[in-house]
């Protein structure tokens, strides 16, 4: 069979997919990095109504949902807010939905209860065999790409080639967009004097040997510059990130103690740099499986000694953290944060971390509050909680009593604030 015959005769300008879209259509596109660009800059011009749109951490400001007048026309239904989202939200365009969720049943809770009649994102240029990869994000493309009644890749040559769950075959293709855009970048900022202070808190708590899961951000990236002492570190989680790269040549992390795919990072979606995607790039240790596995907390736990780390926006007296809004103002998702705090305190050895800046605002408010605000959703329950740092310590609060954990979190709460918290907390009768 001559594949690229195949594959030259599904090619398609981006006008006729748009007409592809239908009123009350069903659309899912792939996220972030695989966010298919030149599809979601030309979407607001199909002639239909009711069209609902699943995204997750969009890195543009794309028309139909950026304008309040395609409000009714389109729905972005977000499993996780990204910058241009709540952006939207803010100015109370009623186009931007919140989809909660956990990040290993984002896909399949949508498959389980709604037909996808178009699924689009991008894909890196087919083989001489006929198959193009989903690159990098399998969190619920490959789900979706299985199910949808018809599949639109952007073809991208900057879309890196990866191993792992990520092939699809050009005969379960109906249309192919040849593009040629960048992918989208993280920018890189170097970890304030605060930051440095909650990761080196932290580095005591993982051994070496540990499997770890870092999310992105100050804390995270100062993390991993903190680790360069440790030794025969895996990785496995949701997201690959530039700090990974950095580990790995610095002799860090290499997988070799991992209990679950030894040799392997285990990924789900990667989020970096240009450096990062070129490293990812047709590299068989680099293995991209689906978030219904990765973030599996069952199939989390089996890696000894595996630690995740998360930030987060607030933490009650009893331990209830929020990470995703302030009351009713959304600002991010739960993404795989309860996923993977789950697995790694079923692991093992292993060890659920919650880092968090004491205040916020500028020093203004503390982080480390009385009761969560009203409205603010719980992204881990108090009972799952294990470990919270500050820049002022560490603090273990798995089986501890309502009365310890209010007392610990005072104690690593800034000092400005103790006092108040220790007067709510007697007033609430916590302590």
């Amino acid at each position: 069979m001559d594949w690229k015959e195949v594959y030259n005769r599904k090619k398609a300008d981006i006008e006729n997919i748009i007409k592809l879209v239908h009123s009350n259509s069903v659309i899912v596109v792939g996220m972030t990095p695989m966010e298919p660009k030149v599809f979601l800059r030309n979407l607001h011009k199909a002639e239909a109504s009711n069209v609902d749109v699943f995204t997750c951490l969009n890195t543009e400001e794309y028309d139909f949902f950026m304008d309040e007048k395609f409000g009714g026309l389109f729905r972005n239904n977000s499993w996780f807010f990204g910058a241009s989202n709540r952006k939207a939200w803010k100015e109370k365009y009623k186009t931007v939905f919140y989809v909660p969720n956990n990040l290993h049943q984002a896909g399949t809770n949508l498959l389980e209860t709604r037909d996808v009649d178009l699924y689009i994102g991008v894909a890196s240029p087919m083989d001489s065999k006929g198959f193009l990869t989903l690159s990098a994000s399998v969190v619920y493309e490959k789900d979706v790409v299985e199910k949808a009644k018809k599949v639109v890749l952007e073809v991208n040559p900057n879309a890196p080639r990866t191993h792992g769950d990520t092939q699809v075959h050009i005969s379960d293709v109906d249309y192919i967009v040849e593009v040629n855009y960048k992918l989208p970048e993280v920018e890189l900022l170097e970890p304030s004097e605060l930051e440095k202070r909650i990761a080196f808190n932290i580095v005591d708590l993982i051994q070496d040997g540990s499997t770890i899961q870092l999310g992105i951000g100050g804390i995270p990236n100062a993390v991993a510059k903190f680790l360069v002492e440790k030794r025969d570190l895996g990785v496995h989680t949701e997201m690959f990130t530039e700090s990974m790269v950095d580990l790995f040549e610095a002799g860090v992390i290499n997988n070799k103690r991992k209990t679950l795919w030894p040799g392997k990072f285990v990924c789900t979606f990667a989020y970096g740099t240009e450096r990062m995607y070129q490293f990812i790039d047709d590299n068989p240790a680099v293995f991209f499986l689906r978030g219904r596995y990765v973030n599996d907390p069952y199939v989390i736990s089996q890696n000894e000694k595996m630690v995740s780390i998360n930030t987060a926006l607030m933490v009650d007296l009893t331990g209830n953290v929020c990470s995703e809004a302030i009351g009713t103002n959304h600002y991010s998702g739960t993404g795989g944060q309860l996923d993977t705090h789950r697995g790694a305190v079923k692991s093992r050895d292993g060890k659920g971390i919650i880092a968090i800046r004491s205040t916020a605002k500028n020093g203004t408010i503390s982080t480390i509050v009385p009761l969560l605000p009203e409205g603010s959703p719980v992204t881990i329950p108090r009972q799952e909680l294990d470990y919270v740092v500050t820049e002022w310590g560490v603090v273990q609060l798995r089986g501890k009593s309502v009365k310890a954990r209010a007392e610990a979190l005072i104690s690593i709460a800034h000092p400005e604030f103790r006092k108040y918290l220790k007067k709510e907390a007697q007033k609430l009768g916590l302590i």
